[in-house]
């Protein structure tokens, strides 16, 4: 992010509360009238990349998690082994009981000011990526698209940027092993847990196998 961007760092009194950069909802290109993921390339997220060094700004997690004027950019991969899809449990160890059993197909999370360089969501995702996952290759992140949720409290002040990864062999594990566990599974087994997901990997999944896995019916 421009030095100038940098002024708009919101004070806070409490030095430990995280930082989360977000992007006022009217100044997201494009808008956010959408539900699911809305396909994107180089140029629209260019263009949302000149929105953030415009308008960007840190604010507070706790403020930016009530405030749906505000859009959290959130990176959001995908782990792909050919047609095989890294896949995410968590176990019971987690400290919020909401979380046991959830089952995700995408690595991600806020960007901090730690990453406040000329492209601070591909520092993020790449901060991400190391944080969370052991793989022993440089990963090629291709992207899908923006990804948006209004129908929720907590959709409603997010936004993410879907990239996928192939991994080309390599294996992948995750880091928090007393937490999660991770493995490559087919689509179809993906699907079985479709009500273990949590929505956003519903959302991704559904975005990436449009035919085969199309929303179950209720």
């Amino acid at each position: 992010m421009h030095r100038g961007s940098l002024a708009r760092l919101d004070r806070v009194t409490h030095p430990a509360t995280e930082q989360v950069l977000v992007l006022p909802r009217d100044q997201v290109p494009g808008g956010c009238e959408f539900n699911g993921i809305r396909s994107a390339d180089q140029a629209s997220l260019g263009l949302l990349m000149q929105a953030v060094r415009d308008g960007g700004r840190y604010l507070a997690r706790p403020t930016a998690e009530t405030d749906p004027g505000h859009k959290q950019l959130i990176p959001y991969v995908v782990v792909r082994q050919g047609p095989l899809i890294f896949l995410m449990e968590r176990s019971m160890a987690g400290g919020d009981p909401r979380l046991h059993g959830k089952a995700s197909i995408g690595v991600g999370g806020h960007l901090n000011p730690v990453d406040q360089g000329e492209d601070p969501l591909m520092d993020g995702l790449r901060r991400e990526w190391s944080e969370e996952l052991i793989a022993d290759f440089e990963p090629g992140f291709r992207l899908v698209g923006l990804l948006n949720d209004d129908s929720n409290p907590v959709g409603a002040v997010h936004l993410g940027v879907v990239f996928t990864v192939e991994a080309h062999g390599h294996a992948v594990s995750v880091r928090e092993q007393e937490k999660l566990t991770g493995r490559f599974a087919a689509p179809d087994e993906v699907q079985a847990l479709w009500d273990q997901l949590e929505t956003w990997s519903q959302l991704t999944l559904a975005a990436l196998h449009p035919e085969p896995m199309a929303l179950p019916a209720r």
